[in-house]
């Protein structure tokens, strides 16, 4: 059967109220999809203008000369945000044609109980990222109040959980406020940031010339390890793809829609990775907030700079920390759509977000990330191959949800190769994730040909 949207829909829907899977993990119609290209595109950039992307092009800068100059850096952005955009069109397809979102379509290659194991793999980190972020945010927030009260209250905790509680009461809204929240966001903060770049330019441009424009730089590991870190910070979000091209308005073609991420992602991680590799050039100071505040000398610094971070946090949390997890709760627990995304802002208040910004837990911190990264390339590898090379891109979607259908159980081939791909991984861990995405990729076509030979998965593929 074909994944043609509308008769998809009509059949899964009958499905879905004899199992009584919430009608938020049902497959979006046209109706319901709301979301236009320029909304999407805004939504992207948002979600790029924030700190911990200033902080990635700051990195580039050490012991005062950058070890990557202006085109290098540029080269491995472009290259990065190519493969970046060509993955995100590759595996939004199934969400965007057919409207399930990424939970339901980890069943096609996990099975009904395997996807549990491989969605609590993107949906835990994001929770943890979710209180991180809020965290950083409420900081932020803090400094905000203490400079309008002279001093008068200063209480991060307080200002951590009312952001939070902001956050989930947008959440509640679903997509419908991550459209207008990340409109919103994007153009403000790429305005303030406009006004950093034209400061640079017209106060620093001799020394940022000097040590990055024209930097010897290299060609050599640090510039494919700057690709892996680009491609590291959308590991996750790439991999989730269908829960929000499930929410664009359909009649869209695959080459429009890998645009409708080069674009914004050019734009906001070009512009933002730029001015964190020029502060770093015109102060020597990595931190982008303690550099800004030398480069922007006025007594509304403060205010300025956590004004940006506190939007960020927020920009980023709707994209990619909050939805994800929400189906999982929502799928695991068979709850409704609004309680499944409160609970998942309580949960990240419970996520212990001020000891990982400490710097004692910085090493714990990164050893976190690089965990949970090694397992979602083998992930994706293993959604694009069962899609596009076993079953030619023909899914019976009402099959997805069927407790007892063809899908039922677990699919022992991926949660193999699964295991194979993230071992792999580890073995390089700046390289993990396209380590990851090979040897997954290759492990599951090798065990689904050769393994498991009466595997009830293999029905409707290449090796049938």
């Amino acid at each position: 059967m074909s994944t043609n949207p509308e008769t998809v829909v009509t059949k899964t829907t009958q499905i879905l109220h004899d199992t009584g899977v919430d009608e938020s993990l049902n497959p979006k119609t046209e109706v319901a999809r709301t979301v236009g290209p320029i909304s999407y595109m805004f939504m992207w950039i948002g979600d790029g203008v924030n700190l911990g992307n200033m902080t990635l092009g700051a990195s580039l800068v050490a012991a005062g000369i950058a070890t990557l100059n202006i085109f290098q850096t540029f080269a491995a952005a472009i290259l990065a945000i190519g493969i970046i955009s060509a993955v995100f069109a590759l595996n939004d397809r199934l969400g965007y044609r057919t409207g399930i979102p990424y939970v339901v379509q980890l069943r096609m290659s996990f099975g009904l109980k395997g996807s549990i194991i491989s969605s609590l793999l993107r949906g835990i980190p994001a929770i943890v990222w979710y209180g991180f972020q809020s965290w950083i945010g409420g900081t932020a927030l803090n400094e905000i109040i203490k400079v309008f009260t002279s001093g008068a209250f200063d209480n991060v905790f307080v200002c951590f959980v009312v952001l939070q509680l902001v956050q989930i009461g947008l959440s509640l809204y679903g997509f419908h406020a991550i459209k207008w929240v990340e409109s919103l966001t994007s153009i403000v903060i790429m305005l303030a940031l406009l006004y950093v770049f034209g400061v640079l330019l017209t106060s620093h441009s001799a020394v940022i010339a000097d040590k990055w424009v024209h930097a010897r730089g290299t060609w050599g590991l640090p510039f494919f390890a700057f690709i892996m870190m680009f491609m590291g910070n959308y590991a996750a979000i790439f991999l989730s793809a269908a829960d929000y091209s499930r929410e664009l308005k359909s009649g869209i073609s695959d080459a429009k829609r890998g645009f409708l991420y080069f674009i914004p992602i050019v734009i906001a991680y070009g512009f933002v990775l730029c001015i964190g590799a020029m502060l770093a050039s015109a102060t020597g100071i990595t931190n982008p907030v303690k550099a800004m505040a030398i480069v922007v000398d006025n007594s509304y610094i403060t205010v300025f700079v956590s004004a940006f971070i506190v939007l960020g946090a927020i920009a980023v949390n709707m994209v990619a920390n909050i939805i994800p997890p929400t189906y999982v709760i929502t799928l695991l627990t068979k709850i409704k759509y609004k309680p499944a995304v409160t609970i998942t802002g309580l949960l990240a208040l419970c996520s212990f977000p001020w000891v990982l910004v400490q710097d004692s837990s910085a090493k714990g911190l990164g050893m976190f990330i690089l965990i949970y990264s090694a397992f979602l390339g083998p992930i994706v590898s293993i959604l694009l191959i069962e899609y596009y090379i076993l079953r030619k891109q023909k899914v019976n979607i009402a099959d997805l949800y069927k407790e007892d259908g063809p899908f039922a159980g677990y699919n022992p081939a991926a949660l193999l190769a699964l295991l194979i791909g993230a071992g792999a991984a580890f073995t390089k861990v700046e390289l993990a994730w396209i380590i990851g995405v090979v040897v997954g990729g290759i492990a599951y076509l090798l065990l689904t040909k050769y393994a498991f030979k009466d595997s009830k998965f293999k029905k409707g593929t290449i090796f049938e």
